[in-house]
């Protein structure tokens, strides 16, 4: 009788690691899911990186000299020297 229960407690204990390898933690999808994640946040963070590295040359560009203050006053600010003449034109 032992005989006969031993292939079914095996059958059982593989339908359970079957089970476990598609829907449990550590899945194939699951797994598929974390590497994902992970190459999109990888993506962001180089993004990031290259938006810093941007700031960080700005931010020496102004610590260094006024010309870059001035360029971004004209740029945002619209602001001009004295007895300068601002002129805006549009295209059509």
């Amino acid at each position: 009788m032992t005989s006969r229960i031993v292939p079914f407690v095996l059958l059982a204990l593989l339908v359970t690691v079957h089970a476990q390898l598609w829907s449990g933690r550590g899945s194939v999808p699951y797994v598929h899911d974390l590497k994902q994640q992970i190459a999109e946040q990888k993506t962001s963070n180089e993004a990031a990186k290259r938006e810093n590295a941007r700031l960080e040359t700005e931010v020496q560009d102004l610590k260094q000299g006024m010309d870059m203050v001035e360029a971004k006053a004209r740029a945002e600010l619209g602001m001009v020297k004295p007895n300068e003449v601002f002129v805006q034109y549009t295209r059509k």
